[in-house]
């Protein structure tokens, strides 16, 4: 259903000089070092595995990217496994386990694993290993050549790792600046006039609100209003960090402890209407600031989707990462999801071409009206869409969806000739659920739209860890 990544020229040509390089080395040892380091396989893979996670969970950094349970039920595995592959390599093993070592880059960009980070583990890794042969095989020829061996089948993994990890994160950071340049305001004119009124809408509930002597305590802070949902989860990522966007950023925060440490805890009008005047000043650079910020944009259209003006998945990855490190930050959540309009094909067969872009076009304008304007819609490809709900808790994301699922079931699409046509939708839903990786969170989102599909569709389905895997799934194309 997905596109995985197409080669890079470059890196197979990269590959094909780090896999001569190994096999070399692995012929130089010879079957005696060979032998050792096979039993050294079968024997300490287990122990050096959580050597390995004991060395990285003491840095801050690793434990922010993963949990123990983690590293205890998934990572540790497949380290002993990483281990004994290149412990037992032999050179009909090297092509694959150089796409393999890609594929672990890959990943460890995806999730930003330092790269000295790897690089300590696999230093104390080999360190361990050169005690074990010297356990093993004293200080013979077959020691140095095993030590010999041992060193380059390290080395070179780490190599072909970090070759993957530099080339997924230039393409990221490619794919990010795109993202700022395209700023994800289609209409710059529409938006900035739409945020100003928010904002300005903000102002004048708060002013109504101390008008009536009323209690503050239900009143909604500045950074959870729409307008700061939108500043922070689209206009920040939109304009990139600035000063601008830290002053902005800044004020929100000094109006909302306003709010909170004054207006709700004063009684004197008198004083309440001097921090008013506090509020509105600063109300009032938030609305300069946006300004200058939106005259910078220029209206692009890259990473738009012509058919619906939808974004398209190009920038999916770079909204993720994002809403990760929000939540991360917040220790909040967002959601994802996945819908798949049913029996499209049938709609093209019977009706035309003409009237599949209809239903296309019907449904990009129901997700448009019907999420808020923090949220994100992509079209993910054929009749596939995506949103990214931000800062939702899952009940919320479950009443959102089947909100949309009952939208599209209930508003048929007027074809050309007039005939009405009715079209449903099934949505997979996933929370995030503090896993790094931003695939989790699709995988889950894909299960459960699969799911919805089985049972009967027309439907939303929560994703979760226990159910399968929907079939053919491929990581997310990184351009």
């Amino acid at each position: 259903m997905n596109i995985a990544p197409s080669p890079n020229p470059s890196s197979d040509t990269d590959s094909s000089a780090l896999a001569d390089a190994w096999k070399y080395s692995l012929e130089a040892a010879g079957p005696a070092a060979s032998s050792v380091l096979a039993g050294l396989a079968e024997g300490h893979a287990a122990e050096l595995a959580a050597h390995f996670y004991k060395i990285m969970m003491n840095d801050a950094r690793a434990s922010r990217s993963m949990s123990h349970d983690q590293v205890r039920v998934r990572l540790q595995p497949a380290m002993q496994r990483w281990v004994r592959d290149l412990l037992r390599a032999s050179t009909a093993d090297v092509e694959q386990l150089i796409a393999n070592q890609r594929v672990i880059g890959d990943v460890h960009a995806r999730v930003g694993i330092p790269v000295d980070l790897v690089t300590r583990g696999t230093r104390v890794l080999k360190q361990r290993l050169f005690q074990l042969i010297g356990e093993h095989a004293g200080h013979s020829e077959t020691a140095h050549a095993a030590i010999a061996s041992l060193t380059a089948s390290f080395d070179i993994a780490l190599e072909g790792m970090t070759l993957a990890y530099s080339n997924a994160r230039e393409r990221s950071s490619r794919t990010d600046a795109a993202y700022r340049l395209f700023s994800l305001v289609q209409n710059v004119s529409t938006e900035r006039e739409r945020q100003r009124a928010l904002l300005l809408d903000w102002e004048n509930t708060l002013l109504y609100a101390l008008a009536a002597q009323g209690d503050m305590g239900g009143f909604q802070t500045l950074a959870r209003s729409e307008f700061g949902l939108w500043f922070n989860h689209k206009g920040i990522p939109s304009f990139g960090e600035s000063s601008e966007t830290r002053q902005i950023s800044a004020l929100i925060n000094e109006v909302d402890q306003l709010l909170q440490h004054t207006l709700q805890q004063e009684s004197d009008p008198a004083v309440r209407t001097a921090r008013l005047q506090d509020v509105r000043s600063k109300v009032s650079q938030v609305r300069s600031l946006l300004g200058m910020l939106f005259e910078r944009i220029g209206e692009l259209d890259a990473g738009c989707d012509a058919l619906t003006n939808l974004l398209n998945r190009r920038f999916l990855p770079t909204v993720l990462r994002r809403e990760i490190e929000l939540a991360e930050k917040s220790s909040g959540s967002f959601g994802v999801l996945l819908l798949d309009l049913d029996h499209f094909k049938a709609i093209n067969d019977t009706h035309g071409h003409e009237a599949g872009d209809r239903a296309l076009q019907h449904v990009a304008g129901i997700l448009s009206q019907f999420t808020r304007g923090s949220d994100y819609v992509f079209r993910y490809g054929g009749e596939e869409f995506v949103v990214v709900l931000v800062a939702v808790e899952a009940r919320q994301a479950m009443v959102i969806a089947d909100g949309l699922c009952r939208r599209m079931a209930e508003t048929p699409v007027v074809l050309a000739d007039g005939q009405l046509l009715e079209i449903s939708a099934s949505i997979g839903v996933a929370l995030y659920d503090g896993h790094p990786d931003y695939e989790r969170v699709m995988a889950r989102a894909d299960a459960a739209m699969y799911q919805a599909k089985k049972q009967g569709r027309n439907r939303v389905v929560l994703g979760s860890d226990a159910l399968p895997a929907a079939p053919g799934r491929n990581a997310l194309r990184r351009d």
